[in-house]
């Protein structure tokens, strides 16, 4: 008889259990880091043209730094909502932060600009996973996701912990290539810091790298992100034992519709009309492809059975 599974569940209020819950979660990821951070996703990430040591190096000082921001976000003492509103220039200073620590072995100081903060995309799982960290479930809004606020389970978090961790290094990596300018400069830093995947060493390679992410970019933007808005999704990176994999999870995006430009708003409404019309399209023609192919069997017979007579009256003759 299988053993019934227990669902962990994320902490309410700030407590004990909080404080501990948060310290699980990141010897947890700690510990998941330098396993393996290979890319299994199947789409681009900046990441890739790093070599496994030095992007588990980039994720793990990410992880480091992110605990530090979360200690001085606890002792500012600051209220939910006004954690919501300045999140995103939080999280800015927060990628300068790590960017500069990070490339400072290097000698590469300037990899982030200072207007990084208009350039960070910012979305609702980073405003979420802040708020658990520092918070609790309780103060998350209702429907934003499947369950209740108030049985959150730990996975749920650790999920959002690991996309945040993924993306943050996706973006320093982008903004590096960015000021690097070029793919010679970007092949020259790479080779010289000994930082580089063997797959990316030529510059015919890396050229053919940055097309394939602005390609994807592109279809990711006025394709799957419509596609997700519309089925209330969001992608998410995780750390698995094959290495970083793409999920989805739900996230209700209703208040979203407003930032829509009009391309994607077309698009959303050709998804809705898709909808409402293919099932009806495809009911129509099953039932005319049966009509057909009951006409065809009945024919068929009747040719059969007009030969057969055919045959037994010659015979007969």
């Amino acid at each position: 008889m299988s053993k019934k599974m227990i669902v962990k569940y994320w902490p309410n209020r700030q407590s004990i259990s909080l404080n501990n819950a948060v310290v699980d979660l990141f010897i947890e990821t700690e510990k998941k880091l330098p396993l393996k951070t290979d890319n299994q996703s199947h789409q681009y990430l900046y990441l890739d043209i790093l070599n496994n040591i030095t992007r588990t190096k980039l994720l793990q000082s990410i992880l480091n730094e992110f605990k530090e921001l979360i200690l001085d976000m606890i002792e500012i003492n600051l209220y939910p909502k006004m954690l919501i509103k300045i999140t995103k220039k939080i999280v800015a200073i927060f990628i300068d932060r790590v960017s500069s620590n990070f490339f400072f072995k290097f000698k590469f100081n300037d990899t982030i600009s200072d207007n990084s903060a208009l350039k960070y995309h910012h979305n609702k799982l980073t405003d979420c996973l802040l708020t658990y960290l520092i918070f609790g479930s309780s103060y998350i809004e209702d429907d934003i996701f499947l369950f209740e606020t108030s049985y959150t389970p730990y996975n749920h978090v650790k999920v959002l912990l690991e996309n945040f961790i993924i993306q943050i290094g996706n973006i320093i990596i982008k903004e590096l290539m960015c000021n690097l300018n070029n793919s010679l400069n970007i092949n020259k830093f790479l080779k010289k810091q000994n930082i580089c995947n063997k797959l990316y060493t030529s510059n015919r390679s890396i050229i053919l790298f940055l097309n394939n992410l602005k390609w994807q970019n592109l279809v990711q933007s006025y394709v799957y992100e419509i596609k997700s808005f519309y089925d209330e999704r969001q992608k998410v990176s995780v750390i698995s034992s094959e290495g970083i994999i793409t999920k989805y999870i739900y996230l209700s995006k209703n208040k979203k519709i407003q930032s829509l430009n009009q391309i994607k708003i077309i698009f959303l409404f050709w998804l809705e009309l898709k909808d409402l019309l293919i099932p009806k399209t495809e009911k129509f023609f099953i039932q005319i492809a049966k009509y057909c192919l009951y006409c065809s069997i009945n024919l068929f017979s009747n040719l059969i059975l007009v030969l057969i007579r055919i045959i037994v009256f010659y015979l007969n003759k």
